[in-house]
């Protein structure tokens, strides 16, 4: 673990959950204004958890009236939980993985509703983004070093997968 990932960890968890969700949102409705990041009708009123699983970070939030918010900050298990490492988030948000890779290789895990597993596989595959988001996620990749492959990743690999992309060993729904 890195320093900078010691030091996020730390000040996460000393952090209301408000807060810790608020970048995210911020950056999901910036994106939604410009155009890039519009939900699908199948997300209007779930909610959702980001998982950032090498930096122990956890951002939950929802889609209201077409908007992101954040929360609920309770105890309820969200209708869709998605896990991976900070790197593979920064290249799915740059363009340089798409969701079925991340899933095959064991790089992004999704837990929950299947069917809205599937609408936002989707819909984040094909979104837009401007060229200046796949530049800035790379160079922010840098500062996260290749997670060594498990044995797990070795064999998915190596093998061909028989699940669909959304399923997962903990997936319910």
């Amino acid at each position: 673990m890195t320093i900078l990932n010691t030091m996020m960890t730390r000040v996460h968890r000393r952090m209301p959950a408000p807060l810790r969700a608020a970048p995210l949102v911020a950056a999901l409705e910036a994106m939604r204004r410009a155009g890039w990041m519009e939900p699908p009708a199948a997300l209007e009123g779930r909610t959702f958890s980001l998982t950032v699983d090498d930096m122990g970070l956890e951002v939950r939030f929802r889609c209201r009236d077409g908007k992101f918010r954040a929360g609920p900050f309770d105890s309820a298990e969200s209708d869709l939980t998605l896990h991976a490492n900070a790197l593979s988030y920064l290249r799915l948000i740059g363009g340089d993985a798409d969701t079925d890779t991340l899933f095959f290789q064991r790089r992004l895990s999704i837990r929950g509703d299947t069917a809205l597993g599937l609408e936002v596989k989707y819909w984040l595959d094909a979104a837009p983004r401007p060229e200046w988001l796949g530049a800035l996620a790379r160079r922010l990749a840098l500062l996260f070093p290749e997670p060594a492959a498990t044995p797990a990743q070795t064999t998915a690999h190596a093998s061909s997968p028989t699940s669909s992309p959304t399923s997962s060993p903990t997936s319910t729904g």
